[in-house]
């Protein structure tokens, strides 16, 4: 049986390290410390255990954002733009690929302005719009020029060589566009050919354009949506 160190002085027991007790204090006290000692070795434990379940969760949920991350990045890379079902008369060259999709909704602007043949007509002044993504992010603008500018600093203005009627009726026709310039670095640097497809709305009006409305200002609102071709890498 175990002894705990003590000798007697006066009759009463000194164990060592600890006042004078009576023999049973020895055993009490001594108890004591063992029982305390125990329990904050459980407690140390547990807490290290749930401590360290909490870090390897926190790890695992960074591990698996990083992954989610680099696989959006590869399959972002690896997804490439079909090109829209759109007549020949407006068809991209064979040679080019579609390197950015914008959706466009905005104005088209027109003034009242007198004709060759002497009478008025609403004629087109500037677009202006913005061009968003397919989850809505704004990714630039489109204003007079033509011109398409984005955020990334990269800007083109380009020249219709090619028309086709809508889809929708009583909407803005669907062209082929040449770029004509370049401005910056970004998407649109190496962007050779545009097509303005899908669209609706944006006709000028059939009236109110007169002598008395000389000079007049108006928007015709309308969507479309925008293809950019470079040439294929």
């Amino acid at each position: 049986m175990f002894s705990f160190p003590k000798f007697r002085v006066g009759g009463r027991l000194r164990c060592v390290n600890f006042e004078f007790l009576p023999a049973s204090g020895c055993y009490n006290r001594v108890m004591f410390g063992i029982t305390t000692a125990s329990f904050m070795q459980k407690r140390f434990a547990q807490t290290f255990r749930a401590l360290t379940g909490v870090a390897i969760f926190a790890m695992a949920i960074f591990a698996m954002a990083i992954l989610g991350a680099l696989v959006g990045t590869v399959a972002a890379d690896a997804e490439e733009v079909s090109r829209p079902a759109v007549p020949d008369a407006i068809q991209a060259p064979s040679g080019e690929a579609v390197v950015l999709l914008a959706h466009a909704a905005g104005s088209q602007i027109y003034t009242c302005q007198n004709g060759t043949d002497g009478k008025f007509a609403w004629t087109l002044k500037a677009p202006d719009a913005e061009l968003r993504d397919e989850s809505g992010n704004l990714l630039g603008t489109h204003f007079a020029g033509p011109t398409w500018k984005l955020k990334d600093g990269s800007e083109v203005t380009g020249k219709a060589t090619a028309h086709v009627d809508s889809d929708d009726p009583g909407s803005i026709a669907w062209l082929l566009v040449n770029v004509t310039g370049h401005s910056g670095s970004g998407m649109l640097a190496a962007v050779t050919t545009i097509q303005r497809v899908h669209t609706h709305g944006g006709k000028a009006p059939a009236q109110g354009c007169d002598e008395s409305h000389r000079n007049a200002e108006t928007k015709s609102g309308y969507t479309a949506d925008y293809y950019f071709y470079a040439p294929k890498k």
